[in-house]
């Protein structure tokens, strides 16, 4: 099988730096949107079969267009949904942000057992995200699309590919709409076909003046 792993498009907190992890969340820029409709425009000759989104509205914007090219109705599980930022939620300060990603960092490096202060341990992030992706294998497709989150999807790859790096995981980014595409199965192994870190509507999709913490 293969799965595509989308990041959804920018939202009013990755302009803002904030970790804005809890569900519903914050919806796309103008950027956003149309990050999400070159992303269509890039995915729709893939001989994709079903799209599934987290609980996320910014999932479900950057889907949207994708899903109406396609004839298909996103499918919402929320396991897919953003690593929990605890008690840095909407925080944009340094502290903030390097206590989140420090933590997610722990994770990839081996040790899954540490707490996101007021969230949850890197195991319990890899059951909820595991179980969301055993939901797309059991439907049987041999293509899907996960619109997802920037660190909830890093975090996967790196500790569910088996040729991923953590180095590479924790060190080069996922823009907004960047994509990862890995081919196999649990059983028999994720490989990672390709790391695409920006937009894949195109470059000129980026914003390097957003701060974008779960992004990189």
């Amino acid at each position: 099988m293969r799965l595509l792993l989308l990041r959804h498009g920018q939202t009013h907190g990755n302009v803002a730096g904030a970790l804005d992890t809890a569900p519903p969340g914050l919806e796309l820029t103008g950027l956003g949107h149309r990050q999400a409709d070159a992303a269509a425009e890039v995915l729709h000759t893939e001989p994709i079969e079903a799209v599934y989104v987290s609980s996320a509205r910014r999932t479900h914007q950057t889907a949207a267009p994708l899903a109406k090219r396609l004839g298909l109705s996103p499918v919402e599980l929320p396991g897919l949904r953003e690593i929990s930022a605890g008690d840095f939620e909407m925080g944009s300060d340094e502290e903030s942000v390097h206590g989140y990603l420090t933590t997610i960092a722990s994770w990839i490096h081996g040790d899954p057992s540490v707490r996101m202060p007021g969230g949850e341990t890197g195991a319990e992030f890899l059951w909820r995200y595991d179980h969301a992706v055993a939901q797309v294998l059991h439907a049987r497709h041999d293509c899907a699309v996960i619109v997802s989150h920037g660190a909830a999807i890093r975090t996967w790859t790196a500790l569910r590919s088996a040729d991923a790096d953590p180095h590479h995981a924790t060190s080069y980014p996922l823009r907004n709409t960047g994509l990862i595409a890995l081919d196999g199965d649990p059983d028999g192994g994720w490989k990672l076909s390709d790391w695409h870190s920006d937009p894949i509507g195109g470059h000129l999709l980026e914003d390097e003046t957003a701060p974008d913490p779960t992004g990189r």
